[in-house]
């Protein structure tokens, strides 16, 4: 029992021996990569055989046709393998392809079924907000935004969600003195209210508008990172203060920091380590 354990504690999740119509020798050679993207130092031929229960000399094979097409390369004082520069062009051609506006929308639609809701994405544009997405709330009484709208991001929760994840020399550079505009009576437009309030969003995972762009809307909303846990976009979920009381707001954010978090997964991303 121990040995099967050893040698199965190296598989990435979800690798499984080659099954069906597949080509046992490409499922193989695929699970290969799969552990070395998960060893930045790379790996001993020994190790990796272990690791993907084959036989050195089958593991020796695999990572010989690897090598030739340039996925993977040894490094000669070790004889330690590596990912070699194809697997990573070819990583990072899904980075560069992925469209989280696509990927987003059905979440959107989740997000309004379960709460009855509005739910939006948007992005940060220099100072300002973007909306690029949007699932309309069934209720006769809802919060509509035009696509390709803007809001400031101080006055608006998915803008306070980018900007507390913003990296602080970015952030900063973009508050210093500059004049925040008061947009309703609630709005944040003092920079160390801002900051303090920018804190707190950090600390809890999700962004509250209470009021603070539009009198008589609630929102909150949460950030989608990309793979270096920079703030990529930002989802919400906005409706009405009688319907989205303080209670249910906070409510409402916990929900819209998992669904964000489960996008984040899907495209790749990683959320970024709280403040």
């Amino acid at each position: 029992m121990n040995e099967v354990k050893r040698r199965t504690a190296g598989r990435p999740a979800g690798t499984k021996k080659a099954s069906g119509g597949h080509s046992q020798s490409l499922v193989r050679g695929l699970n290969m990569l799969e552990y070395l993207s998960v060893s930045p130092d790379g790996m001993a031929l020994s190790e990796l055989a272990e690791t993907a229960d084959l036989a050195p000399s089958t593991t020796h094979r695999l990572l010989q046709a690897l090598q030739s097409q340039g996925f993977v390369t040894q490094e000669s004082e070790q004889g330690l393998w590596r990912i070699d520069v194809k697997t990573f062009r070819i990583g990072n051609s899904f980075l560069e392809a992925r469209d989280f506006v696509a990927t987003s929308r059905p979440f959107l639609r989740r997000l309004t079924a379960e709460t009855g809701e509005t739910a939006n994405l948007g992005v940060r544009d220099a100072t300002t907000v973007v909306f690029l997405a949007q699932h309309e709330s069934p209720q006769m009484m809802r919060m509509i935004t035009r696509l390709g709208s803007r809001a400031p991001l101080h006055a608006s929760g998915v803008g306070k969600a980018l900007l507390a994840w913003l990296p602080e020399d970015e952030r900063a550079r973009l508050l210093e003195g500059r004049e925040l505009a008061q947009v309703t009576h609630n709005t944040l437009h003092q920079p160390e209210a801002l900051l303090k309030n920018l804190s707190e969003v950090r600390h809890q995972g999700f962004a509250c508008d209470r009021e603070e762009h539009a009198i008589g809307l609630h929102c909150v909303a949460a950030c989608i990172h990309d793979e270096t846990a920079t703030p990529l976009a930002a989802i919400s979920v906005s409706g009405p203060v009688a319907r989205i009381p303080e209670p249910r707001l906070m409510e409402l954010g916990e929900l819209v920091r998992e669904v964000a978090a489960e996008i984040t997964a899907r495209l790749g991303g990683q959320a970024p380590k709280c403040c």
